[in-house]
């Protein structure tokens, strides 16, 4: 059934794909934002059939662990509905990440989980299986979660972990993806929502936003327009996951 679910995914992100890349010019509203392209090609999300084709919402668990940027851009095109999902539990490993307070303003449960508690990154891990388990979620979303993942919870959710790195992989993997790409020179940088596998930043790729680099750049403004996108193309890839996942249970 993973391997069924997986192959149907890629054969739905490859279709979306002709034309392979979709013009957006974002809101000239927002600051230092600038044109991107985005892959696969898809409309804007009211386009995608997540509400009348699905018959229940999707149940999605997060990890994060930082401010919760994404965590938030997924909650509002929730709201806006846009996405027909639920988020059944937020874990964060951080006491002091301030996504748990956008949590609990929406009445999410958060549920503390503190690396640091636990012998062994596979022990972490099989606690937040237990978790997410209870929660009966059928989508792990990895949003901002600083902590390498084991065996363990890809295991446990196999084929159904996504991430979202800042960059466009496989270039510039792992930590400070950001400065990698500007140290490298690159004149195009951006994001890809990915599924997770062991090796850091090497699953199938799912979704990617292409950002331009601008020649007076520092880490911190080429970081502020990459996560514009990733706001737009995280909650397009979990769209993406609830029609396949809806067109295998039918």
């Amino acid at each position: 059934m993973e391997a069924l679910f997986l192959k149907q995914f890629q054969a739905l992100i490859g279709l979306c794909s002709r034309p392979p890349y979709s013009y957006m010019s974002l809101d000239s509203a927002l600051p230092d934002s600038t044109p991107s392209l985005i892959s696969p090609a898809l409309p804007e999300l009211p386009g995608i059939p997540t509400q009348t084709h699905l018959k229940l919402p999707l149940k999605l668990g997060i990890l994060a662990s930082g401010t919760g940027s994404n965590f938030e851009a997924i909650v509002n095109t929730i709201a806006t509905q846009q996405l027909h999902a639920q988020i059944q539990v937020l874990v964060y490993n951080n006491p002091d990440a301030k996504v748990v307070a956008k949590a609990r303003k929406r009445d999410i449960p958060a549920i503390l989980l503190d690396h640091r508690c636990f012998a062994s990154r596979e022990e972490l891990d099989a606690q937040i299986a237990k978790v997410l388990h209870q929660f009966q979620v059928d989508l792990v979303v990895m949003a901002g979660w600083m902590r390498r993942v084991t065996q363990v919870l890809i295991d446990a959710f196999p084929d159904r972990i996504l991430n979202i790195h800042p960059s466009l992989l496989p270039s510039f993997p792992g930590i400070r993806a950001v400065e990698q790409a500007l140290n490298a020179g690159v004149k195009i940088s951006g994001c890809t929502v990915h599924v997770v596998r062991l090796e850091v930043d090497s699953g199938p790729i799912v979704m990617q936003a292409a950002v331009p680099v601008l020649p007076d750049d520092t880490p911190q403004t080429l970081a502020a327009r990459i996560q514009v996108q990733e706001h737009r193309i995280f909650p397009q890839s979990i769209a993406l996951y609830a029609i396949v996942k809806n067109s295998i249970s039918e």
